[in-house]
């Protein structure tokens, strides 16, 4: 997991990659938000290490959000894209 947050925090992602959903593995990158494709439950640990399910998340969603991993177990929104 690499945070790249160098950027001011007011400032847009640049990156962004597909978010494959696992209840071990971390992701590539911390985000800065997430994208949500397909409405559903999105269940992730924070940057802090917090863990939180955002609850019926609806397609289009943009959740300003510094996450760690995405969990596969609880999440039911599908087509999510980390922002970095």
């Amino acid at each position: 997991m690499i945070d790249r947050a160098g950027q001011g925090s007011g400032e847009p992602a640049v990156f962004g990659f597909n978010i494959n959903l696992s209840d071990i593995d971390y992701l590539p990158f911390v985000t800065r938000a997430i994208y949500v494709g397909g409405s559903g439950n999105v269940a992730l640990m924070t940057f802090g290490q917090d863990i939180v399910i955002f609850v019926g998340a609806v397609a289009g969603t943009i959740l300003p959000i510094r996450a760690v991993k995405v969990f596969a177990t609880n999440t039911t929104a599908v087509n999510l894209v980390g922002l970095y």
